[in-house]
């Protein structure tokens, strides 16, 4: 294993290799259906490794809808982009027409969510995880204890703890901040916290979008603060299930008070939540804003440093999983947002949710697109590791972001992950 400094087998050392700070091979697995609802009521899903290329075309019109209402603008210089942007997504429509009169309904995913680490076994002298059949801990090489675990698929004997910082920034071009950060401490049973951090990107105009992404934060955060404290969910399923209600509960909130006033009409945000009990890290995600995990011991099965723990819920994001735009493409595409999944849009909405386990010396890292538009996923994993002081290296982040131009506003939220043996 790339991760491993001490055999699992036998116990003996091994020699140490670098992990590479690179972006993590996106592998196929067996990720769960994605879907989402579009604006012209049609629905987007995802299944294995294939994406139907009848309900792409759904976004692209979805999305041409969307550009349509530019062309109404009184200002030229609108007009012209929603023009451009039509002329582009007209040639996208064209083609996946073409392939359909072919007989062609299906086209293959290129790209994947990565496969995380699973550890089953905690070695009770750094409290690193391993697998369930080894025997000698591979960080430590300390002999391990192979009794069967007491929890669903966590490493038990550690206590962690988390540094957190959160930042948000306007940008060098918009004139206000539609981003909206929260970190905050849940108080759960037994003198137990939860640690819950977001990020939202709204949307609909600088004031609209502005109250709908605090709105879903302090709307969702709420929720979680009130149910989890007072009925603390028992498994990482039940966590999951209280997330999707937390968010969806948002949504509601949102789309209503959109529908209340013409002023706000049309508003939406995205939403992305990373809540810490334990040593897990449950997520829950709409939209196009991320999360990623990253540590140098490696965070995949293949031992990259770094890992997206979300789907972008965008044309772009289709359009890179089926080979047609590349990664690099797409941060700077003219759709890059047009999102076919947001709270507030719908009057409901699906809501992605993980678990992962969390170990020693990982970073979590929440961002919006304003981030990600101008740094590589492998810059942002080289900043965030290789930098010792965590306020910095969020600093430094928004800084890059700037310096490329700053067309969007950058939000950065960073957890570092501390722990030592009970």
């Amino acid at each position: 294993m790339p991760r491993s400094r001490f055999c699992p087998e036998c116990g003996r050392a091994l020699p140490r290799l670098s992990a590479p700070l690179s972006a993590s091979p996106l592998a196929a697995g067996d990720d769960p259906p994605i879907e989402g609802a579009l604006a012209n009521g049609k629905r987007l899903q995802i299944s294995g490794d294939t994406l139907d290329l009848r309900e792409l075309i759904n976004v692209v019109e979805s999305s041409v809808r969307w550009w349509q209402r530019g062309l109404k603008s009184s200002d030229a210089v609108t007009r012209e982009q929603a023009a451009r942007a039509i002329d582009e997504l007209s040639q996208i429509m064209r083609s996946l027409s073409q392939q359909l009169a072919q007989g062609r309904t299906t086209i293959r995913m290129t790209r994947r969510l990565p496969a995380l680490r699973t550890f089953d076994v905690a070695c009770p002298s750094c409290g690193g995880g391993n697998r369930a059949n080894a025997r000698f801990c591979q960080r430590c090489g300390a002999l391990l204890n192979t009794a069967p675990r007491d929890g669903v698929g966590s490493v038990q004997s550690r206590a962690l703890s988390f540094q957190i910082v959160a930042r948000t920034d306007t940008g060098r071009v918009r004139q206000q901040n539609q981003d909206a950060v929260s970190t905050s401490e849940i108080d759960l049973l037994n003198r137990q916290k939860g640690y819950l951090c977001l990020v939202a990107d709204g949307m609909g105009g600088a004031a609209a979008g502005e109250y709908a992404s605090r709105l879903a934060a302090d709307v969702s955060r709420a929720y979680l603060e009130r149910e989890s404290a007072s009925h603390p969910p028992p498994n990482d399923e039940a966590w999951r299930t209280l997330l999707r209600d937390a968010v969806r509960a948002a949504n509601r909130r949102i789309y209503d008070a959109a529908h209340a006033d013409s002023a706000r009409r049309g508003m939406g945000t995205t939403l992305t939540i990373a809540l810490l009990v334990g040593d897990r890290l449950h997520i829950a995600s709409v939209g196009d804003s991320r999360a990623y995990l990253l540590n140098l011991n490696g965070v995949t099965d293949d031992g990259a440093p770094a890992a997206q723990l979300t789907s972008d819920h965008s044309l772009v994001a289709r359009l890179v999983d089926i080979g047609q735009l590349t990664p690099e493409q797409a941060r700077t595409h003219p759709q890059r947002n047009i999102l076919y999944r947001s709270i507030g849009t719908d009057p409901s909405v699906d809501v992605d949710t993980r678990t992962e386990a969390l170990e020693p010396g990982d970073i979590v890292l929440l961002c919006s697109d304003g981030l990600v538009n101008h740094v590589s996923d492998e810059e942002i994993a080289q900043i965030a590791l290789s930098e010792p002081d965590l306020d910095r290296a969020a600093d430094r982040l928004i800084n890059l972001a700037n310096e490329r131009g700053g067309r969007d506003n950058i939000s950065v939220v960073m957890v570092r992950v501390e722990g030592h043996t009970r």
